[in-house]
């Protein structure tokens, strides 16, 4: 699901004056190197991809997406990449088609989805090859809102995905499903009563809630104080609730004073479901 909350990334074509032959990329301001690797790999994928010639370019990269903190700010850069370089390259890319080329750049179709369709988003990637297929996708009212407290540290989603075990109890597994299941029958049919008590995970937070101090007490905390449910936001350090518009203020108040009375100081927000994605502003 995309929410309210968003990265700028701004891409300018070169001429063969202002930088060197064979596609050369530069950072309009400093840039870590992680950022700058990231960056180079999309823009190789996407030439490969598009047949098109390699082009000199410069980017800058700003917003409100916090690093490394389970709001999805790796594929803000990566759809934001190919999106512009699909514009300026006149290679025509369709949303599908940039969906399925950020799937394959992030590993698995969740967060494209959602951040380049908008709204809740339920990809389907092929069984045997692992390749973006499709989306079902609806949009989310704003009568809907989520409530989200980030500890101020990050968290590497390859050292997150290290604490995972290799294997599974099967009834976790089924355990899981079934409560996934669930809450994408009450997301789809606006039924959002039901998601009080329904969401229960197996498969990724008893694992890596743990290395989090304090969010299990806060997505309770949350609960607590009227949301409809919650769960750890990627691999953390953000943990979101569920509520309605009317108990959002109630909620926040209840997720910040919990990670905070465990000595956790966070940012806390109350936001919307974006329920139109990728922004393409071509000539800014």
């Amino acid at each position: 699901m995309a929410v309210s909350v968003a990265n700028r990334v701004t891409v300018s074509r070169l001429e063969t004056s202002e930088a060197s032959e064979g596609g050369g990329i530069f950072a309009e301001r400093e840039s870590d190197a992680r950022a700058q690797k990231m960056v180079a790999k999309v823009a190789a994928r996407f030439f490969e991809e598009c047949g098109r010639e390699r082009f000199s370019f410069s980017y800058r990269i700003e917003g409100e997406v916090p690093r490394s903190r389970g709001l999805g700010s790796s594929v803000t850069v990566r759809a934001g990449i190919v999106a512009a370089l699909n514009q300026l390259s006149g290679a025509g890319l369709s949303r599908d088609q940039l969906v399925r080329l950020v799937s394959e750049l992030e590993g698995h179709p969740d967060n494209a989805a959602a951040g380049i369709l908008g709204g809740f988003c339920v990809a389907r990637s092929d069984p045997q090859t692992g390749h973006y297929v499709d989306t079902i996708r609806a949009a989310v009212p704003e009568s809907l809102v989520f409530v989200t407290a980030a500890p101020l540290f990050e968290v590497s989603t390859q050292a997150s995905r290290g604490v995972l075990p290799q294997t599974l109890p099967y009834f976790d597994a089924v355990r899981s499903i079934n409560s996934a299941g669930y809450l994408i029958a009450a997301m789809l049919t606006g039924d959002y009563e039901r998601l009080r008590g329904a969401v229960s995970d197996f498969m990724h937070e008893p694992y890596r809630l743990p290395g989090i101090p304090g969010a299990v007490e806060t997505i309770a905390a949350g609960v607590r104080a009227g949301a409809l449910t919650g769960w750890l936001s990627g691999s953390g350090s953000s943990v979101m609730c569920a509520a309605y518009r009317e108990d959002g203020p109630r909620v926040l108040a209840a997720m910040r004073e919990s990670f905070e009375r465990l000595g956790q100081s966070c940012e806390a927000v109350i936001l919307n479901a974006d329920n139109e994605g990728l922004r393409i502003n071509a000539g800014a």
